[in-house]
């Protein structure tokens, strides 16, 4: 889901937040045919992103799909979205994961 934007975040027992990161939102999907990154607008950044997809195909799970951020830090560990629009840092992206929507063909959501 996207972010909206708030004057304050919203309190109490009911609600839940979550860091909004500067990257690419990505569905990491493995299974029998490999691993593949897919953007929002369905393009693969499998090759793009080599880190993730090596990360994600050792996970031990004969099949997994999972939402999250592909990002670039800088040296503070911050996200710096600029970083990854340069595709010179593109082997140092990391996954930051989300939600887990399948594992091993069970739909978790």
């Amino acid at each position: 889901m996207p972010a909206i934007p708030g004057q304050t975040p919203p309190t109490g027992p009911n609600w839940m937040h979550e860091i909004k990161h500067e990257g690419f939102r990505v569905l990491a999907q493995c299974d029998g045919r490999g691993v593949r990154l897919y953007t929002r607008s369905g393009n693969d950044f499998s090759n793009r992103f080599p880190l993730i997809s090596a990360a994600i195909a050792a996970l031990p799970a004969g099949s997994c799909l999972i939402d999250g951020e592909a990002i670039v830090t800088d040296e503070t560990g911050l996200a710096v979205f600029e970083l990854l629009r340069s595709w010179r840092h593109n082997h140092t992206a990391l996954f930051c994961a989300f939600d887990v929507i399948e594992l091993d063909g069970e739909d978790l959501r």
